[in-house]
């Protein structure tokens, strides 16, 4: 059964397209006119080994928040839909990445209830690169959990640059997120005991 999912999303800010393939190779094609989001969702797909398509138009003539944030919108709802009724998969997943000197950790459950943990290093420098507003990692979290319905758990115990920093956290997440939506050779059926996630 292919597990794909595809979203088109469209505003007055911004229109988005999203596909994501959970049983890919890591193949990916992403372009939001945003770089430094660019180079972490690409870190999404790679260490998920999800084939990722993303095509985001923004109004970046403002700044790069509605491009950034309905991106994570789009990704968490066609995530959810490539997951499909989750029969059959791990469920859980953690990951630590450490990136030099900065480590993150993500704990993921696919639940079907959404539930966002965030900790990062306190004085992060507030841009990287001149589009990329550091406030903005936790707010990409809590976009895709709303719409991939999941709980997740992302903590960085320490860093010192903010490139390193966020890398790691996506880094992690794309690990954490494979573990979790893989197969499990010796499961049936929805991993819960109400029998739906």
């Amino acid at each position: 059964m292919s597990r794909v999912g595809r979203v088109e999303r469209a505003t007055k800010e911004t229109s988005v397209l999203v596909e994501v393939n959970l049983d890919g190779t890591g193949l990916v094609d992403v372009a939001t006119g945003v770089g430094f989001y660019d180079h972490m969702l690409a870190q999404l797909g790679k260490h998920g080994l999800f084939d990722l398509t993303v095509k985001t138009e923004g109004d970046l003539h403002i700044d790069s928040h509605h491009t950034i944030e309905d991106t994570a919108l789009a990704l968490g709802a066609a995530f959810r839909e490539a997951l499909g009724d989750k029969s059959g998969i791990r469920r859980y997943g953690n990951a630590s990445c450490p990136l030099d000197e900065a480590l993150a950790e993500v704990t993921v459950d696919l639940s079907g209830r959404p539930y966002l943990v965030h900790a990062e290093p306190e004085g992060m420098a507030p841009m990287i690169g001149p589009e990329y507003d550091t406030t903005m990692t936790r707010h990409i979290l809590e976009s895709f959990v709303a719409q991939a319905a999941i709980c997740l758990h992302v903590r960085v115990p320490y860093g010192r640059n903010a490139h390193h920093i966020v890398e790691a956290q996506f880094k992690a997440l794309a690990r954490a997120l494979r573990e979790a939506s893989e197969p499990d050779p010796r499961a049936t059926g929805v991993p819960s005991t109400k029998g739906v996630l």
